[in-house]
């Protein structure tokens, strides 16, 4: 009842002395057993284990798409729906006399860094250049693939992937975490999100499967972030002149560099997880958002600039104008190989319902990260912080320097340099056109060390945000082999992955992983909907909704 005070307690049995002093024994051993399962299956048999995921991954594909791209839709429609509702939007995070503890500045730098920071790396560049090739326009012959009247379709879904559903995803976890955490006292870990509809049952069972998903989903879901991160790593590393060791003879990754590289990503993160969110964290996010704004720049003044003007504010508009189709349409294979039909759903498949497991795989690491820097803001700034401005960072990076690739492309000054390399080698290939080799190796050496930074900054994040969860909420740092742990697992997990079936494999397991956390996620929609409705209530009836101690 809205004229009831709401609950205030989950209590969430955490061990008491011990190795494991401090988390939740239910959670934390049974998510080292799922994690440490996998990647023993993947040492030893390699090749079971690539057969049985790609088997999984088809029938995910074939039977969930429908289901990944309403669950999206729902997201984007109940973040903006509270936002904009005048009795929600205004609520507080928190007490109505906290502030935030962050700056606006350190807010926005950790929250883009650890979501999406390193894919702006990879893909600023190389998804353009793909949609200008090809996109469902081009297949059902609207549009005449790597032709000038391509560009603005190739923009339109590139904005689709990385734009409001990405964050939307993020935004909707960080939101129900931190509004039931500081609002009511309860942990902050994702069960305490579905108490509106679940209640005390939390604390136990119910509670702990949830909690195992959402650990399950993050180490997948930032497995895959830095997956792509590695093998960029290892292209720019090459490409600066560590030696030809660190390169197959197809160009992919050797397994001694995806070694090496870890070994420096992981240590690195590692250490700065053991110092917390308030000290290493933050200043390696304002230390790569200050690189990032220098790269973007170096963009801005030497690249295509008028071209990617032009295609960022093309590219909004139509965005925009075609968003809700594009979030509701889904496309079915008809059986005839080759067909449009078939090409469409195969392109939606690999593009659209991946990038939405993806993000669903990533937010509950996002989602924590978000809650705990955002203490002190309201509903509306929270989410207009949390879904307008980095899906707008993100635009204005594939469009100055996606456009640059793609100007330069389209008017044969780079030939075939940018559109033949890999995803991963893109980047640099398009500044060893633009610029002389000494100067090129100069940014191709600031491009792998903001890299690094980011992939540091994602990985040392999500190893805090796991033990957080594992110990039922608890955000002070503790727990030093944990983090060594889960430090090594996710290491492990990148490379084994990798070895046995490159970004594919990790792919596959990300997807596998994400679609039981989609429907926690759906659940936390409608209890947030419940919750803060009812707080609104309550309000208006003079019923205390906050904890006050």
């Amino acid at each position: 009842m809205a004229k009831t005070p709401p609950l205030m307690e989950l209590p969430i049995k955490t061990a008491e002395g011990g190795f494991y002093n401090g988390f939740s024994k239910d959670v934390t051993v049974t998510a080292k057993i799922l994690v440490g399962a996998l990647i023993i299956w993947a040492v030893a048999f390699p090749d079971n284990a690539a057969s049985v995921l790609g088997s999984l991954n088809s029938f995910l594909l074939a039977n969930f798409a429908t289901w990944y791209i309403w669950v999206v839709a729902f997201f984007i429609i109940v973040c903006i729906l509270l936002a904009l509702v005048p009795s929600t939007g205004r609520l507080t995070l928190g007490l109505p006399e906290d502030k935030p503890e962050f700056s606006n500045f350190s807010w926005f730098s950790m929250m883009f860094g650890a979501g999406i920071g390193i894919g702006m790396l990879t893909f600023a560049t190389a998804e353009p250049i793909y949609h200008f090739a090809t996109n469902p326009d081009v297949i059902v012959g609207s549009a005449e693939g790597s032709s000038a009247e391509n560009v603005r379709n190739a923009y339109k879904w590139s904005f689709l992937h990385w734009g409001i559903g990405a964050w939307a995803c993020y935004a909707l976890v960080g939101l129900s975490l931190a509004y039931f955490s500081y609002r009511r006292n309860l942990p902050l870990t994702i069960r305490s999100a579905l108490v509106p509809l679940f209640g005390r049952s939390l604390s136990g069972t119910l509670g702990h499967v949830v909690d195992i998903v959402a650990v399950v989903a993050t180490v997948l879901g930032v497995a895959q972030t830095l997956g792509f991160g590695v093998n960029q790593f290892v292209a720019g590393v090459h490409r600066i002149g560590l030696g030809d060791w660190l390169l197959n003879e197809d160009g992919s990754a050797s397994t001694m560099a995806i070694v090496f590289a870890l070994l420096v990503i992981m240590g690195a993160s590692t250490l700065s997880a053991l110092s917390g969110v308030g000290k290493g964290i933050k200043w390696l996010s304002n230390i790569n958002m200050g690189l990032s704004f220098f790269l973007l720049a170096f963009f801005l003044i030497f690249g295509s600039t008028f071209f990617g003007l032009q295609a960022l504010f093309v590219g909004i508009f139509d965005y925009l104008i075609n968003l809700p189709s594009m979030m509701f349409t889904v496309w079915r294979a008809d059986g005839v190989e080759d067909s449009v039909a078939t090409q469409l759903s195969s392109w939606q498949g690999g593009w659209s319902v991946f990038y939405w497991a993806w993000w669903i795989a990533f937010a509950p690491f996002v989602g924590v990260f978000l809650a705990r820097i955002s203490r002190g803001r309201t509903v509306r700034e929270y989410v207009l912080g949390a879904i307008i401005i980095p899906s707008m960072m993100c635009f204005v990076w594939f469009a100055i320097v996606g456009g640059t690739a793609i100007d330069l492309s389209l008017n044969g000054d780079a030939g075939d340099a940018i559109t033949g390399a890999g995803a991963e080698s893109q980047l640099f290939a398009m500044l060893d056109v633009m610029l002389s080799s000494g100067l090129a190796w100069v940014m191709a050496l600031i491009v792998v060390i903001l890299l690094l930074t980011y992939l540091v900054t994602s990985a040392d994040s999500a190893v805090l945000i796991v033990n957080t969860i594992n110990s039922g909420g608890d955000e002070g740092p503790k727990g030093r082999p944990h983090i060594i742990f889960w430090g090594a697992a996710l290491a492990l997990v990148v490379g084994a992955l990798l070895v046995i079936g490159g970004l594919g494999a990790i792919q596959t397991a990300m997807v596998i992983g994400a679609l039981p956390f989609s429907f926690v996620m759906l659940l936390m929609g409608f209890a947030v909907i419940k919750g803060i409705w009812r707080d609104a209530i309550r309000e208006k009836n003079g019923v205390e909704s906050v904890y006050r101690g």
